[in-house]
């Protein structure tokens, strides 16, 4: 029974040894692509919007100019945003998963932290997005909403802050986290 468990163990680490490497080689090679350098302004762009500014300024915009329906909705995406923070932040703390090391000088000068898993960009971003999405189900502005959470979730793998799976990570855990709270929350507000 122990040779099988063994075999077992063996053939998980070497799973989980060669997704690691993978997601190295993959940050890497979207970083340095030729292909993307036009972009490069746009992807730093929507990494310091990521920072909040872009998901601020909606709800700014519709507490200043939208319905009460709009308002709720600012507190709804305000609470589940900060479960996701504090979320992720502790799953940060446990994994401690460190950035990407690169020689390149990093491209702000201030990093709240120093681990990786999970990207908080991505984690808010496709929160807000799916909040938004269920909230304003106008497919234009569901495409924008998760266009503008994709890029800003891709970027970060571009400017080398984030691996693909930490982004990935963020994407599924601010979507979950939006799809469990939303609910209740709604309930409570409405």
């Amino acid at each position: 029974m122990i040779q099988p468990l063994a075999s077992l163990a063996r053939r998980v680490d070497a799973w989980i040894d060669a997704t690691l490497h993978w997601d190295k080689r993959a940050v890497d090679t979207i970083a340095a692509h030729p292909g993307l350098r036009r972009f490069a302004r746009m992807f730093l762009t929507a990494t310091y919007l990521g920072d909040g500014y872009l998901w601020g300024g909606i709800g700014l915009g519709l507490i200043l100019f939208g319905r009460s329906v709009d308002r709720y909705n600012v507190l709804i995406a305000l609470a589940i945003t900060l479960v996701n923070v504090a979320i992720f932040r502790l799953i940060k703390v446990l994994i401690g998963r460190l950035r990407p090391m690169n020689d390149l000088p990093r491209l702000r000068s201030r990093i709240v932290d120093g681990y990786s898993f999970p990207s908080g960009h991505a984690t808010t971003s496709f929160g807000l997005a799916w909040i938004v999405a269920r909230s304003y189900p106008n497919l234009g502005i569901q495409i924008a909403v998760y266009a503008a959470a994709a890029t800003i979730a891709f970027s970060r793998i571009y400017v080398r802050e984030h691996y693909p799976l930490d982004v990935l990570g963020g994407a599924i855990l601010g979507s979950l986290v939006a799809f469990f709270l939303y609910p209740p929350l709604t309930w409570l507000f409405f």
